[in-house]
């Protein structure tokens, strides 16, 4: 990918992921600098909700953040069962809007898969070779999370 495809890329998470906080009504979010993941090793949280790139790009997208952040967004969205089950599948949720969101820019052919939720695991993460994989930090409260966008 060239890099001014890229960076275009990397601002329609950035963009997506923006969007999301502020349809749940938790616009303090913030966008840290997007950097590339040393040698492709994963960066996981408590959850992760991952997404497979199918179609003219190929890869991978997921979110991943702390059980706390997951938590306190239930709460502040007046639920009261924080449980795994809802904590995953909120994580989920993220990560499929944030791929459904890049979806309507790039089109019907980059297929997204269903996503995929993981309780911390990291050996469960694999991200594809000869890719560069960028890392863009997001910060809400106290809290950190980050979006890992993988694609050829």
């Amino acid at each position: 990918m060239s890099k001014s495809k890229e960076q275009d890329t990397i601002e329609v998470f950035i963009d997506s992921v923006s969007h999301f906080y502020q349809q749940m009504g938790l616009a303090e979010m913030e966008i840290g600098v997007p950097y590339l993941l040393d040698s492709n090793q994963p960066i996981v949280s408590d959850f992760t909700g991952i997404i497979g790139i199918s179609g003219r790009h190929r890869g991978c997208v997921y979110y991943t953040c702390p059980k706390a952040m997951l938590s306190y967004i239930l709460i502040a969205l007046g639920e009261k069962d924080v449980g795994p089950e809802h904590l995953g599948d909120l994580v989920g949720e993220i990560a499929n809007t944030l791929a459904g969101n890049a979806r309507k820019t790039f089109g019907s052919d980059f297929m997204i898969s269903v996503p995929v939720v993981l309780q911390g695991e990291p050996d469960k993460v694999s991200l594809p070779k000869n890719t560069r994989c960028v890392v863009i930090p997001t910060k809400w409260k106290y809290y950190q999370s980050i979006i890992v966008v993988a694609l050829e």
